[in-house]
């Protein structure tokens, strides 16, 4: 039996969960409201201040599917209660951001600065002009967002100029050395 999976979901003050035909599953909180369909096989139930995943039987299928159920539907009552964060950090000599508006600008060693649209749900937040806060209730989302921008310079090994994570680390490399003997 999955470990995760057969743990209960406590259901905070404030937030309710309901649970519509065809495993969509709602729910709402200070923070705003999520709602997701979970696979049709598992079957999510709610018993006073707690949710219960439980599965039909031990297919493969469906061992799979218990503990990424319950996950997902925990990550929901996470969200709306608390929210989810990622923070980047801007490494490199004239590299910096800031926000316009909805808009984060960015100078990353370009000929041109880049920006990043804020998209909704998520919202930016600069600490200063190298660190980057990301915030939002969907895990999924506010992963995806940092990643995207991320990606718009990764760090490199020689130097780790670049947007990283606040709690990557960067494996340098060494380069070149001397000259020819």
């Amino acid at each position: 039996m999955s470990r995760i999976g057969r743990m209960p979901i406590a259901i905070p003050a404030g937030v309710e969960v309901s649970i519509a035909e065809g495993n969509v599953v709602t729910v709402k909180g200070p923070k705003g409201t999520l709602i997701k369909t979970m696979n049709p096989a598992m079957n999510i139930a709610v018993d006073g201040s707690e949710i219960h995943v439980t599965r039909p039987n031990d297919e493969k299928l469906n061992r799979s599917l218990h503990g990424l159920t319950r996950t997902l539907v925990h990550n929901m009552v996470v969200g709306v209660t608390d929210g989810f964060t990622k923070k980047l950090e801007i490494n490199g000599v004239g590299y910096r951001a800031q926000k316009t508006g909805k808009q984060l600008v960015m100078s990353l060693g370009y000929s041109h600065p880049v920006t990043v649209d804020e998209i909704e749900g998520i919202t930016i937040e600069l600490i200063d002009q190298n660190k980057i806060t990301i915030h939002g209730i969907d895990k999924q989302a506010v992963g995806q967002f940092a990643a995207e921008v991320r990606s718009k310079r990764p760090p490199e090994p020689y130097k780790g100029k670049g947007i990283k994570y606040a709690n990557e680390v960067i494996r340098r490399k060494v380069g070149k050395t001397g000259g020819k003997k």
